[in-house]
């Protein structure tokens, strides 16, 4: 299997960090007008501000998304298609993961078809997951749209009913400081219908960049993995230089399944040899153990025959004081006799000595 190095999707971040840090400076500089056009409404402006935080989450866990798979894909070709070591699991690529899961270095093959069939379903996730972001999008011009035409039916009620209390014959000063305490209602609405437009616009246009970004990086991730599995795809041998059959297409799936029988019976064969391999080290490791007991037992065995030896020696001996009982008693008359001429000798000795000190 070639190894392929995939660019890493969070790279995109870092425009998407730069573009919302413009665009974070750019409000900051302009917050007295923008609060001022939150007031007008802030129920709306409140809806489509969360929207647009919405929207900026879900492009920036896309793109993390998109990590994991890279992430994968590359612990699986480190591990040499044995899977993963760490027990990470792609969510785009689990089809690919369930097949590819069991296969070994250079023997993870996959057919035309199965190649095919994995790009389409990844595209497919890819195409879901862009869908929420793209609805965000309308969902902002929508909002914006719609505080709009709010403001607008606002201002012409507000106008509607301003010209129905006019009356000709009254004061023209007092009528136009009425008309002016009046169109306070219809610029009320105006500055609800510009502020909606303005943010639900301006939100549209963030999500719209970040979406952009986002789809970037899905394009990049889908054609390196399009890339990838074309050096995993393995060709029918029945398939000509134009891509058509030579042979009929049963046949060519009875060789198929045939190849794959072969390579089956050559993965158990390996795996056979390996297990006679480390059997016969078990079977050498017990000769060993055996070698080492069977020497303890032959330096017990010559234990226990020297101290047999010294146990018939002891019985002779015994034997032979057994059978000296009068050179024994003679020995103890012999040992009395001197016992009493020691003490008598003693006894006159202490005697003589108490004699001269009473002289």
């Amino acid at each position: 299997m070639e190894r392929k190095d995939f660019t890493r999707p969070v790279h995109v971040t870092t425009w998407m960090a730069v573009f919302l840090a413009l665009v974070a400076a750019l409000a900051a500089a302009l917050v007295p007008q923008l609060k001022h056009a939150f007031i007008a409404n802030a129920a709306f402006n409140g809806v489509i501000l969360f929207v647009l935080a919405v929207g900026i989450a879900v492009n920036l866990r896309q793109v993390w998304r998109l990590q994991r798979e890279v992430l994968w894909i590359e612990e699986f070709q480190h591990s040499a298609g044995g899977g993963s070591a760490t027990g990470l699991q792609p969510v785009l690529l689990a089809p690919m993961a369930r097949v590819l899961s069991n296969r070994r270095r250079g023997q993870a093959h996959l057919s035309p078809a199965s190649t095919r069939s994995i790009l389409d379903g990844v595209q497919i996730r890819l195409e879901e997951q862009r869908d929420l972001s793209r609805y965000l999008i309308g969902l902002l011009i929508f909002l914006g749209l719609l505080g709009t035409f709010w403001g607008l039916l606002a201002t012409i009620r507000s106008i509607g009913e301003i010209i129905g209390s006019l009356s000709v014959g009254s004061d023209p000063v007092a009528m136009f400081e009425a008309l002016k305490a009046k169109l306070d209602a219809p610029l009320g609405g105006m500055a609800t219908s510009f502020s909606t437009s303005l943010f639900g616009l301006a939100g549209s246009l963030v999500v719209g960049f970040l979406d952009l970004q986002s789809g970037h990086a899905q394009n990049r991730f889908y054609n390196e993995l399009e890339d990838w599995l074309s050096h995993m795809t393995k060709l029918p041998s029945g398939v000509g230089a134009e891509g058509e059959g030579n042979v009929p297409a049963y046949v060519q799936a009875l060789l198929e399944q045939t190849a794959e029988g072969i390579e089956r019976m050559q993965r158990s064969a390996a795996e056979s040899e390996r297990e006679r391999r480390a059997t016969a080290e078990h079977l050498g490791e017990l000769n060993a153990q055996l070698t080492r007991l069977a020497d303890l037992i032959g330096r017990e065995s010559r234990d226990l025959s020297t101290l047999s030896t010294t146990q018939d020696e002891l019985r002779a001996l015994l034997r032979q004081l057994a059978q000296q009982p009068a050179q024994g008693a003679q020995f103890t008359e012999d040992l009395r006799a001197e016992l009493r001429l020691l003490s008598r000798t003693i006894g006159a000795a202490l005697g003589g000595a108490a004699g001269s000190k009473a002289d």
